[in-house]
C-alpha cells in the first residue's frame, strides 16, 4: 500500500494510519505539509473536516512514503527541538536525541561558577551540545569541533540563527584544540560497524555513528588525548552506548582520571560517563 494524496485531515490522519505511521509522526507530517507550526495538534483535532490544498496533499504523501521507509522525521520537517532551541537539521548531521540533554545537563553542573571558562564539544553535528551549553552559560568560551565541513556549515547556521557566537573548527578530534579546559564534552561515534541496529540509521551519516569493531575506537582517542587539554580538575564528558558504560569507566580510570562516574538517561540507563583530571599527577 502506497500513500495517496488526501484531502481532509481526517482522511489524512485515517490514511496514514492504515499504512502503519505512527499517529505522532502523521500529525506532525501533516502540520508541516499543511504550513501550519508543528506544536499545533490542537488545531488538527479540532479541524479534522479541513480541507488540505493539493500541494499540502502531496507534500504529505510524499513524506508518509519517506518515513514509512525509515528517514527520520527531524529530516523531513528540517529542524528539532533541543534543549528549548529549535535547531536545524538534515541528512549531514545526526539528529540530536533528548537523552543528549542529560549531557548538558551534568556538563552545566560540572561549569557551576565557572561563567567564563573553555570548553570544548567534540564532534558538534548540529551543534546541540554547544549551542545548549552557550544559551545556558552565555559568557563561556566554546569550540565546536567536528572533522565534516558538511556537518560544521549546519551547526554554524544554527548557531547565526539563534544569535548564539561560538568558535567552529574543523579538526581530527583534539588536534590543535588548545590548552587549559574545564570541560571536553563529546557525543562520538559509538556504534559497532557490524551493529544490527545501523541499517535502520542509513538516513543518517555512518561516519558519525560506527566506531571500530565494539564501538569505542573514537571514544579511546578521546580519553587517551583529552589530559593535555584539560585545566586542572578539567571534567571530560562522553556520551555512549547503553552497554558501554563500564568499558568507558574503566578507560577512564585506566588513563587516570579520578571521580569516574555514569550518568542516567530518561529511561534510566547509563548513557553518559566522565571523570575529572587531577590537579596534581
Amino acid at each position: 500500500m502506497t500513500a495517496e494524496c488526501p484531502s481532509t485531515v481526517r482522511e489524512a490522519l485515517a490514511q496514514a494510519a492504515r499504512l502503519g505511521l505512527e499517529r505522532l509522526d502523521a500529525q506532525l507530517l501533516l502540520l508541516h505539509a499543511m504550513g501550519r507550526p508543528v506544536h499545533d495538534r490542537a488545531w488538527l483535532m479540532a479541524h479534522d473536516d479541513a480541507s488540505i490544498p493539493p500541494d499540502g496533499a502531496q507534500a504529505f504523501a510524499d513524506h508518509v512514503r519517506r518515513r514509512l521507509d525509515g528517514e527520520p522525521v527531524a529530516y523531513l520537517l528540517g529542524e528539532k527541538e533541543f534543549r528549548g532551541l529549535s535547531l536545524q537539521v538534515d541528512a549531514r548531521v545526526l539528529v540530536p536525541r533528548p537523552d543528549t540533554e542529560t549531557l548538558v545537563d551534568w556538563a552545566l553542573a560540572c561549569l557551576a561558577g565557572q561563567p567564563t571558562a573553555k570548553a570544548i564539544d567534540l564532534g558538534t553535528g548540529s551543534g546541540a551540545i554547544a549551542l545548549g551549553l552557550k544559551h545556558a552559560m552565555p559568557q563561556l568560551q566554546i569550540q565546536a569541533v567536528d572533522a565534516s565541513a558538511d556537518a560544521l556549515s549546519v551547526a554554524r547556521a544554527n548557531a547565526q540563527r539563534l544569535g548564539l557566537e561560538i568558535t567552529f573548527r574543523q579538526a581530527d578530534w583534539l588536534a590543535g584544540a588548545g590548552l587549559g579546559h574545564a570541560l571536553i564534552v563529546s557525543n562520538p561515534p559509538y556504534v559497532a560497524q557490524d551493529d544490527p541496529h545501523l541499517p535502520a540509521l542509513r538516513h543518517e551519516p555512518l561516519s558519525a555513528l560506527a566506531a571500530g569493531p565494539d564501538g569505542l575506537d573514537d571514544i579511546r582517542r578521546i580519553v587517551h588525548d583529552a589530559p593535555a587539554h584539560l585545566a586542572p580538575d578539567g571534567w571530560l564528558l562522553l556520551e555512549h552506548g547503553h552497554d558501554q558504560a563500564g568499558a568507558v569507566r574503566a578507560l577512564l580510570a585506566a588513563r587516570g582520571f579520578e571521580s569516574v562516574q555514569s550518568r542516567t538517561d530518561l529511561a534510566g540507563i547509563e548513557r553518559c560517563s566522565g571523570g575529572s583530571w587531577p590537579a596534581v599527577k
